[in-house]
């Protein structure tokens, strides 16, 4: 079952640039009628709300952040769609003297910080008719790339907590979504040098739209994600989005 974005309000963290940006535009696109730009510094969003009015609505959120977070989800009551997008980066190796600071400074944002959301916002969710959460994964979800060890590693665990709360979330009818890019050309793209082969983050947003709408699961936006995808696609069919019980 998919979820129909026209006329429901979103929530899109990391909205201030890069892929929280095109996918906040990209639900406004679609219909929606309201979208919180859940941002560090929520005046970084003024540029949207320039442009869309009352339709974006900045929202002080920060994953690293717990009380921000809880304060945001009392706020933003009236979601039905959360898209947990921000995220961070670091170049680091598994032999880097700073590995293991990396690699903490990294699980604090991208996996506590999807756990946090996840538990604030699930009974919104609820509220609203179960609705939809997304996760912004990764690539290196799947396949860690040792220039960014610690990133791949992070990206895997909250790959791997994504699917539990798919299975958590149906319960109570919310769909969720696991969208997995490649190289994008974002800030965090560009520092990681992926500018010759990086595609627009519109295709990830308009990716993730058309997800919503079939109720997929899994979300390979991109030319190097589609190959890893379509390598991937029997397994996460056959094992991960199987009804399978415990024992």
């Amino acid at each position: 079952m998919g979820y129909e974005i026209s006329g429901q309000v979103g929530l899109v963290t990391g909205a201030n640039r890069g892929i929280g940006k095109s996918i906040l535009e990209a639900l406004l696109k679609a219909g929606a009628a309201k979208v919180y730009a859940a941002v560090r510094n929520p005046s970084s969003v003024s540029g949207l709300t320039d442009e869309y009015g009352d339709k974006v609505v900045p929202l002080e959120l920060d994953l690293t952040k717990p009380e921000t977070i809880k304060t945001a989800a009392q706020t933003a009551s009236d979601v039905s769609l959360v898209v947990n997008n921000a995220g961070v980066l670091t170049s680091t190796t598994v032999l880097s003297p700073e590995a293991i600071e990396s690699l903490q400074f990294e699980m604090e944002t991208n996996v506590s910080g999807l756990i946090r959301v996840a538990q604030a916002f699930a009974p919104v969710l609820k509220a609203n008719a179960g609705g939809a959460l997304v996760q912004l994964n990764s690539g290196a979800s799947l396949l860690n790339f040792p220039q960014f060890a610690t990133y791949s590693a992070s990206k895997a665990a909250s790959y791997s907590v994504t699917q539990a709360l798919r299975q958590v979330l149906k319960e109570q009818g919310t769909l969720v979504v696991s969208v997995h890019p490649g190289p994008i050309a974002t800030d965090m793209g560009h520092e990681a040098g992926f500018e010759d082969i990086a595609e627009p983050p519109e295709v990830v947003a308009d990716a993730l739209v058309e997800a919503l709408s079939s109720g997929q699961f899994h979300v390979f936006p991109d030319a190097i994600a589609k190959g890893i995808g379509d390598v991937y696609q029997d397994f996460a069919q056959n094992v991960i989005e199987a009804e399978m019980s415990e024992g």
